[in-house]
């Protein structure tokens, strides 16, 4: 048995998470490039929470999921 993390069993098995995290990849985009909410700070730092905590949560769980599958 191979000892790599990611050999290509694993890819297939955590390729599930790949298209979640692009479309969150492309929403921070999104509102880096268009902000609808011009003036209001505290809007466009939710928004971005709201992308990016659940992107790089979701980059480590495949990550540790790859690890330990």
């Amino acid at each position: 048995m191979d000892d790599s993390t990611f050999d290509r069993e694993t890819l297939l098995d955590i390729t599930v998470n790949v298209v979640p995290m692009l479309i969150l990849l492309f929403f921070v985009i999104l509102f880096t490039v268009w902000t609808p909410w011009k003036g209001q700070p505290l809007i466009y730092a939710i928004s971005h929470f709201l992308t990016i905590f659940p992107l790089l949560l979701l980059a480590l769980l495949t990550w540790i999921a790859a690890h330990y599958i």
